[in-house]
């Protein structure tokens, strides 16, 4: 996994530099696919400024402590269990359970009004990472190593299920760094963010379970900028939205990249559609069918793009900005996508700053930070549940599962 540094200017480390934006070339046409896509658009520059915000009272939070270094969560479709991986931590191995070297592992929890209550875990040799559920619920998808690893729902949750048995098999590739995963809207296909390759893999998830795992499952890649990361898929399964970290090995600014779904299932290598710059060193997205948001772990910004520029008009499509907390990384759609939970992580320990929760009202187009809501330290990765009630947060730095009950936001 890299470790994208903070921005330096004159060797000082965490320099503020103002704000800036500035249009680098213009689209008047409809953007097509093509194998790669030189960015455009608007540049948001690199910042260590935080907004001032109140700690925002009666929002209802509980924690689950103990895990280590948990990283990707998931919800399970009933939506009362949730899912999160980490390494299995040797000094305290669970019960019966013996640790190996390295070991990842997968924890439920079941989640409610009182609280996460820890249910089952299982260990395996693999550390895993980001995570995501198929559409009809049946499959856990991980990512880890060069690909992902698939994980049957219905086993996991079997009473005294042997966690051999929950492992239906794992993809892989030639790249390296898997961190992030989202499975297609028909639970054709998976796309994993390849970190260290500076590309998406792209797996056929239905021949895989059909005729068994294997190097035939692979598609093909979809290029990016530098350590892509986040990933997300348009509400009308269109589209698929990458975050790249930089767009050279040396620059500061990373970028959005818009692929056409169904084109990225056949010929990956010719899927983009547009390419654009969104601030320093973007790591998550999600996305509205309006609109797509993009946190900017290094301007300390979340931006706003709209769905429909990205496609026709990318030159223009950075359409919103509010400054956050320091270093943010996750981030969830709430309250029928006018609230936006991000995950300030603090991740380089910026001198004066706090890890939290930033509360962002999104609504006609405009942002605003309401406050902050008190997190574990380097919140990371989020997950929304099927219902819209409940966020659940991994505290990757203090190893705790966040819940937030989104009723009690502002």
């Amino acid at each position: 996994m890299k470790l994208r540094q903070r921005y330096v200017l004159g060797g000082a480390v965490g320099t503020t530099v103002v704000a800036a934006l500035m249009t680098l070339s213009a689209a008047t046409s409809p953007a097509s696919t093509s194998p790669t896509a030189s960015p455009v658009g608007a540049i948001v520059a690199c910042s260590t400024a935080v907004a001032p915000a109140p700690m925002l009272g009666h929002v209802e939070t509980h924690f689950a402590f103990g895990l280590l270094t948990p990283f990707g969560v998931a919800f399970g479709p009933d939506g009362k269990h949730a899912f999160v991986d980490s390494l299995i931590n040797p000094s305290a191995p669970p019960s019966r359970l013996t640790p190996m070297m390295d070991a990842g592992g997968i924890s439920e929890y079941s989640v409610s009004g009182s609280g996460l209550v820890s249910e089952r875990l299982g260990s395996f040799r693999e550390s895993l990472l980001g995570m995501a559920v198929s559409p009809n619920g049946g499959d856990l998808v991980a990512a880890g190593g060069s690909g992902a690893s698939v994980f049957s729902i219905p086993r996991i949750e079997q009473p005294n299920s042997a966690p051999s048995s929950w492992l239906l098999g794992s993809f892989s590739s030639q790249g390296q760094g898997a961190i992030e995963v989202v499975v297609s809207p028909d639970g054709n296909d998976v796309f994993v963010s390849l970190e260290d390759s500076d590309q998406l893999a792209v797996f056929n998830l239905k021949k895989a379970e059909r005729s068994g795992f294997g190097s035939s499952d692979l598609v093909g890649y979809v290029p990016t900028g530098i350590a892509p990361v986040g990933m997300a898929i348009s509400p009308n399964g269109r589209f698929l939205y990458a975050t790249s970290e930089a767009s050279t090995e040396t620059g500061t600014e990373g970028t959005l990249t818009t692929i056409d779904l169904r084109r990225a299932e056949e010929q990956p290598s010719r899927s983009i559609v547009s390419t654009v710059w969104s601030g320093c060193s973007p790591v998550r997205v999600e996305a509205t069918s309006s609109s797509v948001y993009v946190t900017a772990r290094e301007s300390d910004e979340l931006l706003e793009f709209s769905a429909s520029d990205l496609v026709s008009h990318p030159a223009s499509g950075l359409i919103g900005r509010v400054q956050v907390g320091e270093a943010p990384v996750g981030l969830a759609l709430a309250n029928q996508d006018k609230t936006v939970v991000i995950a300030d992580s603090n991740r380089f320990n910026a001198n004066g700053a706090t890890p939290n929760l930033a509360v962002v009202a999104a609504e006609k187009k405009s942002l605003h930070l309401l406050g902050y809501v008190a997190a574990g330290d380097f919140p990371r990765d989020m997950a929304v549940s099927p219902d819209g009630r409940t966020v659940v947060i991994s505290d990757y730095g203090s190893g705790d599962l966040e819940e937030v009950d989104i009723g009690s936001l502002p």
